[in-house]
């Protein structure tokens, strides 16, 4: 006979331990010590009993549900025993991995996908910012106050665009431990709104054929390290942000197809992108296979091969050549292309947006691939190059 609420609350210890059967294997151990619930089965031939709580932080409808479960585990070939065994470790397992534990296995896992330097300035954000706080608390415990109580105390100090970057990491140590089973979803998106708006940043950039003329014939003449030279001429041919450049590694670059595949990792909006390159810009990458070929790196850093180069290499050059920060930088040189191909040439908007690599929506509001109009982009890119040659050598 099936057990009721009533007699489960009311029912009181014998002296000696007392089963209550409720049926299909479960049933009610009462002892002096207190009431458990308890369901006997078979796996494998062998007799098993399994714990499925204690009476009264586990009600009867409870401790049924929980029966349930292990019958369905048991019709599936499964020991309900061991599946909760198991659970039970992943739930320690879960415990001890801290936040920081967890940041510092992300790290070193896609380290690859990231020049040193920046490698460097991850680490440094997480131990500044994160890891005092939260650096020690299980990642499974964490909550969306937690990681904005963080990044409250950094908009305090007055570094806005610090604290926008240090969510995004932190959201790509979640979804890099919901992937790995430490956690069941990456909570940084719940921050959304959450945090002062940063005004857009707009890079300087010369934008006028006469200057842009200027700007190219200072490149041209520019008497710096080979490295740096071949750095400034790649920026103003292929218009990628500066770190895309920086890092570029030779397995990346097909010369004999004349294209760059930079992979998603590598590209802001986490998505692959093919640079085009032209008949100019093949001369200068095979200007540089015999210096730099035999390492990862394009454009490695001056100072050793193991590196990319700095992130300061080319708007410290722009500097030597007379053009300071607020007249042009190396993201300036995006702008440049854009307003050029647009405005003089009369290209086509989607397509240098698509070569911008910002996303660019189809009719259908479908993000077009990495691949959409390569040849007309590629033709595209040939005209930029010829018209940056026309610019310098010939009359406006």
């Amino acid at each position: 006979m099936a057990l009721t609420d009533t007699f489960v609350r009311t029912v009181k210890p014998t002296g000696k331990a007392a089963k209550y059967t409720d049926g299909d294997g479960m049933y009610l151990l009462v002892t002096s010590a207190g009431k458990y619930w308890r369901m006997d089965y078979r796996f494998l031939g062998k007799r098993k009993t399994l714990a499925l709580g204690t009476y009264p932080e586990t009600s009867l409808a409870k401790a049924r549900g929980r029966g349930s479960e292990a019958r369905t585990m048991l019709a599936d070939g499964l020991d309900p025993g061991d599946e909760k065994r198991k659970a039970k470790q992943t739930k320690l397992a879960r415990a001890a991995q801290t936040f920081q534990q967890v940041a510092e296995l992300w790290l070193e896992k896609t380290a690859s996908s990231r020049a040193a330097t920046t490698q460097d300035k991850v680490h440094g954000y997480l131990k500044r910012n994160i890891f005092p706080t939260i650096g020690n608390a299980p990642i499974s415990s964490l909550k969306a106050t937690d990681m904005l109580a963080c990044l409250r105390k950094m908009e305090a100090r007055g570094v806005g665009e610090s604290t926008h970057r240090v969510k995004q990491i932190c959201g790509q140590v979640f979804r890099f431990a919901v992937a790995s089973g430490m956690v069941e979803r990456d909570f940084t998106v719940d921050l959304k709104g959450a945090l002062k708006v940063i005004k857009t940043k707009h890079y300087a950039a010369v934008t006028e054929p006469q200057d842009v003329r200027k700007l190219m014939t200072a490149i041209y003449a520019y008497h710096g390290h080979p490295y740096a030279i071949a750095a400034l001429k790649l920026s103003a041919l292929l218009f990628v942000r500066p770190g895309e450049l920086r890092s570029a590694e030779w397995a990346h670059v097909d010369l004999d197809a004349a294209e760059w595949r930079i992979p998603g990792e590598k590209m802001k909006m986490g998505l692959d992108h093919i640079v085009p390159l032209s008949k100019q810009a093949l001369a200068i990458l095979r200007g540089l296979k015999p210096m730099t070929g035999h390492g990862r790196y394009v454009l490695p850093s001056i100072r050793t091969d193991e590196r990319c180069m700095s992130e300061n290499t080319v708007n410290a050059a722009l500097r030597n050549m007379g053009y300071e920060n607020e007249v042009m930088t190396a993201h300036g040189f995006r702008a440049m292309a854009r307003t050029i191909l647009d405005e003089v040439l009369g290209e086509r908007v989607d397509l240098i947006e698509h070569q911008l690599a910002h996303s660019v929506i189809d009719p259908n509001g479908r993000a077009y691939n990495r691949t959409a109009h390569l040849p007309a982009r590629k033709e595209m890119m040939q005209r930029w190059a010829d018209y940056l040659d026309q610019i310098r050598l010939g009359p406006l």
